[in-house]
């Protein structure tokens, strides 16, 4: 199953090891799932991740570069061929949704859940870290 991974979570298992989102990174690889990434998310990525406040102490930016070149050899690389806009309230989510939709993905996995509705009718789902890795132990 695919599933898309907003930047928020990136941010946060970046941040704290003791959470969620450090945890459903720790899984990837995971035969279960597998995350989606399109050009645009992925400049997004280097474009937060790379921000200063973001950087943990002791860390540098070459080195959230090597942390998001290492998850994105895990993830299904999408081509978006169309788009969808608008879909959402916040104009700035709706590539994330575009690329569920294209890759075919089940879930939306964010902390921004309000930002992700009416999925419903593309079969999509916006779920927290947490709340997916309870749908990964049943």
């Amino acid at each position: 199953m695919r599933i898309v991974i907003d930047t928020n979570v990136l941010v946060s298992a970046v941040r704290s090891r003791n959470g969620a989102s450090f945890k459903l990174l720790s899984m990837i690889p995971d035969p279960r799932f597998e995350p989606a990434v399109s050009i645009t998310l992925y400049f997004e990525y280097v474009d937060v991740l790379l921000r200063p406040e973001h950087i943990p102490p002791g860390r540098t930016a070459e080195n959230g570069l090597s942390f998001i070149r290492r998850f994105l050899t895990f993830c299904h690389k999408h081509e978006m061929r169309f788009s969808w806009r608008p879909l959402l309230k916040d104009a700035d989510d709706d590539f994330v949704l575009e690329l569920a939709i294209e890759s075919n993905s089940r879930y939306i996995v964010t902390f921004n859940k309000a930002d992700f509705g009416n999925m419903e009718i593309y079969g999509i789902e916006a779920v927290t870290p947490a709340e997916f890795l309870g749908l990964m132990n049943k």
